[in-house]
């Protein structure tokens, strides 16, 4: 728990002027960004290392982060994206067999900025109450702290709106994946009979994603955010998914639109997106996205299947969101969120092509919506039957 008594050595300032002081660790030095609440209870390393967290300090709902420590296999990309993060008590040392460092020391050898000891109810009120802020977080082990120039900092920082993030977290060049989903005693296995070829549109990919991909069956290329349709169809893949990602949907869309666009003109193969893939198809088929107040960032959000009237448990990290009153005819909305009634799904209704606003693949999370996966490979499996 937090040493109350002890003199502040990090302080997080929101860009109406409001501060919190806390105890640092990580990384020493400043980060500029936009303030988001995470409610999931485990799962802190591969929340830190969500592409789709760029630009973003996550405040985490859950008082016990880092006491499970970290490890080599957990990571949802190489290094954390996340600029930093929030926590009511400071970390301990881990007691987990798995671990292999401790979370300070791995936020500091990566350069990302934490601080301890803050009431998180209250700064999750406030975020919920103004919408996300933008803030500048500090940790200096002196204590001294320019206030003005934190809060000038945050008040500059100019947000996510109309920012395109997906080009500075996508892969560099195209490359192949055939690691399956972690199981005991194993761990992670190799998909060695793969039956469909899959394309994968990395806009800010999480290796689980691409590892439930091969889990099913796919033999997965990945190709950068910026592809053309062209570089997809050279590879005549029998399905293309779109990956989750950071940043405004309506920015990457400049790119990412006309390529979906020309998939689908060309080619009759199922298409399967996630979060920011999500919003991409929404974008490609007509209709608009906005910017929620404060998102949904967790692990416990239910979601109803407008079809089957189930309702998932699921895992969610978005900031923005799909307007289903600009949805146009011929894609009929599939799945809304129990919490607020947004769109959470999407597919047309004469082929098969469908997305998720949520995170099927969880990492962390429930496994409520593994089951899209296999339809999607059931979906090439169909399109490759005689007419």
């Amino acid at each position: 728990m937090a040493d109350t008594t002890s003199k502040p050595t990090a302080c997080l300032a929101l860009a109406d002027g409001t501060l919190f002081f806390g105890q640092g660790f990580g990384a020493t030095g400043q980060k500029v960004a936009e303030l988001c609440f995470n409610t999931a209870m485990t799962g802190y390393q591969e929340i830190m290392t969500d592409p789709s967290y760029a630009g973003q300090v996550v405040t985490f709902t859950f008082p016990h982060i880092g006491n499970t420590g970290v490890n080599t296999e957990d990571d949802e990309t190489a290094d954390p994206v996340a600029e930093g993060l929030v926590v009511k008590w400071d970390p301990t040392e881990p007691s987990n067999w798995r671990a292999l460092e401790n979370l300070s020391d791995w936020l500091a050898r990566r350069g990302r900025v934490g601080i301890g000891g803050v009431d998180t109810r209250r700064l999750t009120r406030a975020i919920r109450q103004q919408g996300a802020p933008h803030v500048a977080l500090a940790h200096n082990p002196d204590g001294k702290f320019d206030i003005e120039a934190l809060v000038a900092s945050a008040r500059a920082f100019q947000g996510l709106e109309g920012l395109d993030l997906a080009k500075e977290v996508t892969c560099a060049q195209s490359y192949r994946w055939d690691e399956m989903r972690w199981a005991w005693p194993e761990g992670f296995t190799r998909q060695e009979n793969p039956i469909h070829k899959v394309v994968a549109i990395d806009y800010g990919a999480k290796r689980n994603i691409l590892r439930c991909l091969a889990s099913v069956g796919c033999d997965v290329t990945v190709l950068p955010a910026t592809a053309t349709a062209e570089d997809v169809l050279a590879l005549k893949p029998d399905g293309l998914f779109l990956s989750n990602g950071p940043g405004d949907p309506a920015a990457t869309g400049a790119y990412a639109v006309p390529m979906i666009k020309g998939v689908l003109d060309q080619a009759n193969i199922p298409v399967f997106g996630i979060c920011l893939g999500h919003q991409m198809l929404a974008l490609a088929l007509g209709a608009r996205t906005v910017k929620m107040n404060h998102g949904h960032h967790g692990a416990n959000h239910p979601v109803k299947d407008m079809e089957t009237n189930k309702v998932e448990i699921t895992s969610m990290n978005h900031g923005f969101t799909v307007d289903s009153q600009t949805l146009p005819q011929g894609v009929k909305e599939t799945h809304v969120s129990l919490f607020d009634g947004s769109n959470c799904g999407i597919r047309m209704t004469d082929r098969p092509v469908f997305s998720v606003q949520y995170h099927p693949e969880a990492s962390p999370g429930p496994v409520d919506s593994m089951y899209l996966f296999e339809r999607f490979a059931g979906a090439m499996a169909d399109a490759k039957q005689p007419a």
